[in-house]
């Protein structure tokens, strides 16, 4: 299993618009095959930054999405252009887990 995390910095007239956005997508993304579920966690003290943070089976679970139709042509094309920075991106392997 592998953990994704994106950090996405939003323009900050662009950041009431994305949560708006992503009530309509959170399922859909959620429910792709082999993802074991996703988060959306924003910045305490800056509010424009927020982080995707989801579970997937593996590498190719993860690029299945990607390669989605949902993602290709309804996430990111819609919100790319809010972004104030190029968004960051990380794919992590579980070392421990004391929860």
């Amino acid at each position: 299993m592998i953990t994704r995390v994106v950090k996405i910095h939003f323009k900050e007239d662009k950041i009431q618009e994305f949560l708006t956005f992503f009530e309509t997508i959170k399922f859909k993304v959620a429910q792709q095959p082999n993802c074991f579920g996703m988060k959306l966690l924003q910045e305490k003290n800056n509010p424009e930054i927020v982080f995707t943070y989801s579970l997937w089976k593996d590498e190719k679970a993860l690029n299945n999405y990607r390669d989605s139709e949902l993602f290709s042509n309804e996430v990111w094309p819609k919100i790319k252009p809010w972004f104030k920075e190029k968004a960051q991106a990380w794919t992590l392997e579980e070392y421990f887990d004391g929860f």
